[in-house]
């Protein structure tokens, strides 16, 4: 076992079983088939597969970054060996319905397996997309969608991709230009769904073409006209399509080429393992049938594309967010091994001074242990936070009818923070491995600068700071006329109650008071009811109330290990003690801006930038 995956395992392990309580979550019928051994063998074979597959090709990877060769892409053959593994594994499938072919594994169970192979490798593997593109299938899609694509893609035959963007209209798609039209009179007759004609180009599309499955699934927002034959300019008149690669049969069987063509490559700082690319769609370069535009199959309904695509994106972001804490965790576990073992320096003490006095290891000077400690609270945050979110997914489709809607709202407000706080602050737990490593935290010898930079793109992959944070201060704080931020504010008086009872009486005060801050400043933000003065500083709100929630998780997790015996809880202790000392006084700078809507980045004059 590597230094990373002998340190990960058990912080994932006392999370999901003394923290989350799985036990309680395996008791309902739908996972009855596993317990708690079942899951740690799953948790070790996961591992063992990361460290083998994953972790020792991530540097090859990196290294030899996609290559474009007459409309292909090529990749190491490392690729092909993890993406194998993996769906060998059964990964794909695990959380699916056992008549899908799945295990009916918890969520939180899957995306702990999960974090495992994003700390070992950010940018190895398009499965992230190919699983949830075949669960929007399953959700939204015909039966025939379902059997022909969606069961291809869990089973690793096929791949999937979202396809939204494009380089005029970036985030804004109401934007988009990309078309579809019926294809002829019978269009509405094909077994795999209403057939289009779909042109136009995307751009930044992960794992768009590659030969590591035998198709690749498009799933592509287009823009169709309504029954007067206009397009509406807004998102209501974009529609979702499933636009493969290759053309099939109403039966999965594979036909000619679609009019789908790889126009270019993005060369990125990081996650150069997963190919990003430019695609054409029906440029006319393929013709298929003979005529003129790729063939996609409507989803579901006519402008219902963007509802649609948010079922894939919701649970992406949830993804990202853990991904990001996994590549922190990496960066942490590498510094701490060699803080552990590289002797510089000696005590600030008096016998310190004395040249005769041995150099001690890094990891006994104070402030190797603040940044030791910081990536320790970020990274172990940002998976108890993920792993939180992912046990309210499996709330929501076990629970009963009153605990699946309070995991609803939860979700509704914790999503944006589980994406954007993990993100950035994850970001800099990897900037801080660096300098605990000083001039060989910089160098390829060591793995903390690729995990940097493979981490750097988690904080614009789906959505920025700046769009999560309109979301949820301009949305989620006020959804359901405030009933999801009340019922996360009963999360944390039952934390803060609990804390009491255990002696934390201390923390429980400061979390209570950073809450009613974050809530205050929101209010105060829409108090003159314009948006423009109250989302300004949506971004800043984000960090402010990113960190409260992240102090609630702490303090949560800290009031479990303090009535365990586990060798991880002491270590959760001090995490959770260095959050509030440390990090949740930052909450008040930001707020206060947020508070008073200061107006210098709302109307500065752009000509004196």
């Amino acid at each position: 076992m590597t230094v990373l995956q002998e340190k990960l395992l058990p912080t994932l392990e006392y999370l999901l079983q003394e923290w989350l309580d799985l036990g309680s979550l395996l008791a309902r019928p739908r996972f009855s088939a596993h317990d708690l051994d079942g899951i740690g063998e799953l948790l070790r074979a996961a591992s063992a597969v990361a460290a083998e597959r994953f972790e020792s090709a991530n540097r090859i990877i990196d290294e030899h970054e996609p290559v474009f060769d007459d409309g292909k892409v090529i990749l190491p053959k490392e690729t092909q060996e993890a993406w194998d593994a993996y769906v060998g594994l059964g990964m794909m499938l695990a959380s699916h319905d056992e008549a899908d072919g799945g295990m009916q594994l918890p969520r939180t169970a899957d995306f702990a397996a999960n974090v495992l192979f994003s700390a070992a490798s950010g940018g190895m593997s398009p499965a992230m997309l190919t699983e949830a593109n075949a669960s929007l299938l399953l959700a939204h899609g015909t039966e025939r969608q379902r059997q022909v694509f969606a069961s291809r893609e869990l089973h690793g035959e096929w791949a999937g991709t979202m396809c939204l963007s494009e380089n005029q209209a970036g985030s804004s798609l109401s934007d988009i230009t990309t078309r579809a039209v019926p294809d002829g009179d019978g269009y509405a007759d094909d077994p795999l769904g209403p057939r289009y004609r779909v042109t136009g180009n995307k751009m930044w599309i992960s794992a768009g073409e590659h030969d590591l499955a035998a198709n690749i699934v498009h799933l592509v927002l287009a823009k169709t006209a309504g029954p007067d034959g206009t397009i509406d300019p807004s998102t209501k008149g974009i529609s979702l399509f499933v636009v493969p690669k290759f053309l099939v049969d109403a039966d999965g069987n594979l036909g000619e080429r679609n009019d789908v063509v790889l126009v270019g490559l993005n060369h990125k700082l990081g996650c150069r393992g997963i190919p990003n690319t430019a695609l054409a769609f029906g440029d006319g370069t393929w013709r298929p049938n003979g005529e003129a535009g790729a063939v996609g199959y409507l989803v579901g309904k006519p402008g219902d594309g963007l509802r649609q695509m948010f079922h894939m994106m919701n649970a992406a972001r949830i993804a990202i967010g853990l991904g990001a804490a996994a590549l922190g965790f990496a960066g942490y576990a590498a510094s701490l091994d060699y803080a552990k073992q590289r002797r510089q320096g000696r005590p600030l003490t008096r016998a310190g001074k004395n040249a005769a006095t041995p150099q001690v290891p890094l990891v006994q000077h104070a402030d190797v242990k603040r940044m030791l400690l910081a990536q320790k609270a970020y990274s172990e945050g940002g998976i108890a936070l993920g792993l939180y979110a992912a046990r309210l997914l499996d709330e929501q489709a076990t629970g009963d009818a009153a605990a699946a809607e309070d995991a609803g709202r939860l979700l509704e407000v914790l999503t944006p923070v589980v994406k954007s706080w993990s993100s950035e602050w994850c970001l800099e737990a990897n900037s801080l491995a660096i300098q605990v490593m000083g001039g060989a935290g910089y160098t390829r010898d060591f793995p903390v600068e690729q995990y940097w930079r493979d981490n750097r793109l988690n904080m614009i992959h789906e959505g920025t700071h700046g769009i999560q944070g309109l979301d949820l201060l301009g949305r989620k704080m006020l959804l359901a006329d405030g009933a999801c931020v009340e019922a996360l504010a009963q999360r944390v008086q039952v934390t803060a109650e609990r804390a009491r009872d255990g002696g934390l009486g201390e923390y429980a005060d400061r979390l209570v008071d950073a809450w009613t801050r974050a809530v205050s400043a929101a209010s105060s933000a829409w108090e003159s009811g314009d948006p423009a003065e109250a989302l300004a500083n949506a971004t800043l709100f984000l960090q402010g109330f990113g960190h409260v929630v992240l102090a609630w998780i702490w303090l949560d997790v800290a009031v479990s290990a303090q009535a365990s015996d586990h060798a991880e809880a002491p270590g959760k202790i001090a995490a959770m003690r260095y959050f509030f000392s440390y990090e949740l006084p930052k909450i008040h700078a930001w707020l206060d801006v947020v508070a008073r809507r200061e107006p210098l980045c709302r109307d500065l004059d752009a000509a004196l930038l």
